[in-house]
């Protein structure tokens, strides 16, 4: 009888140690995505988070056998916010992955946390070209300014643009988008007249743009961050920029598709480029934007929504590739070199640099059944960031 009680007792410690390691197999896989959910840039982290859930219920909230929880923060744009958030996600939440990042400023102050914990960083968002430098965990799904900015350049003097003052916020993004749309147009037979910087927080436009109309260059080049487009455009057309002859023309954050339709016919005519418009004919982005719209009350996707959607993207089929184990390495590994066709178009994460390789398209407002949309009419295909040719 004792025997038998020990027999029993032993094969119970067996189901339970066994019950124990398949519970540590399966703990949830968790991503820290810290955006702006509220203050200035509250549309960026708005965009982001209905894409990652659109990811998540169009793919399933189990990858691999794990079972991913999503832990969302606002960090308000204050880097500060941000770096306190993510040292609480990896110490505390013990998050497998961070990402998010809405500007520049909070990636960077991110970056010594990613590389000291060994945590993949997935900038969904920030868009200066030397983030990804600032650690090697650090991937980005969103695009660079000076991919953007180059584009424009090349296409300006060919169409009579010559002669252009730029304009842009006062910090990584817009020094990157001022430099490298400066010394390509410069290299093209162009000049800058003058480069004005306007601050990040509470612009006014007003004084620059009369600078500008008093200056009466060929066009105006802009660079803002997502959400601040619609305010230029206003201001633009109050100061009858474009009835003196000033052409508009910007990084696509500007003619944001999100708020595109506010902006009213001052828009019509505006050549951006950009990676991402919500009106690109291909089918993936038909589905993407409908299943979007479905999904948030007819809300339109901009950029921020498909780097946030291809940044999940690349945190799935990172995981797969580890069989679910995870890792900071491993993902990171399982990170570089993905290629896929994204809503935007086809994409590919460069190993070396960790940056994103993707077309660049130009594109023109144009009004149709009533709404505007940014509609591409010319592809620079498969465009690394410049911002890496030192």
């Amino acid at each position: 009888m004792h025997k038998r009680t020990w027999i029993q007792a032993a094969a119970c410690a067996v189901l339970l140690s066994a019950g124990g390691a398949a519970f540590a197999q399966a703990k949830p896989f968790k991503i820290g995505l810290i955006l702006p959910m509220t203050g200035q840039q509250a549309t960026t982290g708005r965009q982001i988070e209905a894409a990652a859930r659109l990811w998540i219920a169009q793919n399933g909230d189990t990858v691999a056998g794990r079972k991913v929880e999503l832990i969302v923060k606002d960090d308000t744009s204050l880097p500060d916010a941000t770096r306190r958030l993510a040292q609480e996600l990896v110490v505390n939440e013990k998050v497998d992955v961070l990402a998010g990042m809405g500007i520049t400023p909070s990636a960077l102050a991110v970056a010594p946390i990613a590389t000291q914990s060994k945590t993949p960083l997935v900038v969904m968002a920030a868009a200066t070209s030397s983030i990804t430098e600032a650690s090697p965990f650090i991937v980005r799904s969103s695009f660079t300014l000076p991919q953007a900015s180059v584009a424009l350049a090349d296409w300006a003097p060919r169409n009579g643009i010559k002669n252009v003052v730029t304009l842009v916020s006062d910090y990584g993004p817009g020094l990157d988008a001022e430099k490298f749309f400066k010394d390509r147009l410069q290299f093209n037979g162009g000049k800058v007249a003058e480069s004005l910087r306007v601050p990040l927080r509470n612009p006014d436009f007003a004084p620059f743009l009369q600078k500008v109309r008093d200056l009466k260059p060929d066009a105006l080049f802009v660079f803002v961050p997502s959400g601040a487009g619609a305010a230029v455009m206003k201001q633009f057309a109050e100061r009858g920029m474009d009835k003196a002859g000033i052409k508009m023309i910007a990084t696509g954050d500007v003619t944001d598709d999100d708020q595109l339709n506010d902006m009213g016919e001052v828009a019509v005519g505006v050549v951006t480029s950009h990676h991402y418009s919500a009106a690109h004919p291909s089918a993936a982005n038909k589905k993407f934007v409908e299943a979007f719209q479905k999904a948030n009350r007819n809300l339109r996707p901009n950029f921020m929504a498909v780097g946030g959607y291809d940044g999940m993207r690349l945190i799935y089929e990172a995981l797969k590739k580890t069989g679910g184990k995870g890792g900071g390495e491993a993902l990171l590994a399982g990170m570089k070199g993905q290629i896929f066709e994204s809503p935007r178009g086809p994409v590919f994460i460069d190993a070396q640099t960790r940056d994103i390789v993707q077309n660049i398209y130009l594109r023109k407002v144009e009004k149709k059944d009533g709404q505007l949309w940014n509609v591409e009419f010319d592809v620079i295909k498969d465009v690394k960031d410049p911002g890496k040719n030192k």
